[in-house]
């Protein structure tokens, strides 16, 4: 079976906010563009952003399972870049599709602000104790067991909010989608789009920020500091009371962050 491209494939996006500065933001797992709307709106007057919903996620379609899921991902996104560049927002998961983009097409991209990407492999190459905290989700998924599985993969990554508090339909709707998690594994712990390849970050000029919380797991702090290191025009900078869920829990620390960045 030929696979099909992210162009043939049913994608749904909603465009948030109406200046004149075009921006490009690209969700977490398990979430959609819409997602995206409380931070947008910190910049409503200056920018309007592009917000897809990847494959498996919102109203895009599921993704067909042909090739690889982060470059089918990276190939949606980079459906919105145009003759000018622009810039290119990420959270976790989306974080990392927005990376790899900049390093595909760097004269597309005027900066990048990457919220708590999780690239697991920067942690699995700078920490020698690092530990794969999905292995829980991993097994249950392994066993049939999609609903725990989801339970297990939010009680570590979401945003705070106990599974039982969930409405049931939310609970299902993500219960289906969970598959996305260790479908992304191969780029997000093994490198397999070779971002980490010797001298390719320490390449890339653009400016990048780097956001996480206060209060975000530990690996999010040692791979922030990992790619600050290898990414010669980067600084990384830390939200107090922040979790992993920065743009919905705190979009208007995050707007000031990013304006910072911006000069705006």
């Amino acid at each position: 079976m030929n696979a099909q491209s992210p162009a043939e494939q049913a994608i749904h996006a909603r465009r948030l906010g109406a200046g004149g500065r075009e921006g490009l933001m690209l969700h977490c797992s398990l979430a959609h563009g819409g997602a995206w709307r409380g931070l947008a709106a910190q910049f409503e007057s200056d920018f309007s952003f592009e917000a897809p919903d990847f494959l498996s996620h919102g109203r895009s379609a599921f993704w067909d399972g042909q090739g690889s899921y982060h470059e089918a991902c990276t190939a949606l996104a980079k459906r919105y870049l145009g003759s000018q560049p622009i810039d290119v927002i990420g959270h976790s998961f989306g974080a990392t599709v927005a990376l790899r983009v900049a390093l595909e097409a760097p004269e597309s991209v005027r900066s990048l602000v990457l919220i708590e990407p999780v690239f697991f492999a920067v942690a699995m190459a700078d920490d020698p104790d690092f530990v794969n905290d999905l292995n829980e989700m991993s097994a249950l998924l392994a066993a049939g067991d999609r609903r725990g599985a989801t339970k297990a993969f939010l009680a570590r990554w979401g945003g705070g909010l106990p599974w039982e508090a969930m409405p049931a339909e939310t609970q299902q709707d993500m219960a289906s989608r969970i598959q996305v998690i260790p479908d992304a594994a191969p780029a997000l712990f093994d490198d397999s789009a070779d971002m980490l390849a010797a001298g390719r970050l320490q390449a890339l000029e653009i400016p990048v920020l780097l956001l996480r919380g206060s209060r975000s797991p530990q690996v999010t702090e040692t791979i922030n500091s990992g790619l600050e290191q290898r990414l010669p025009n980067a600084e990384a900078r830390v939200i107090a009371g922040g979790s992993h869920m920065l743009p919905i829990s705190h979009p208007k620390d995050c707007a000031a962050e990013m304006r910072r960045f911006w000069g705006l």
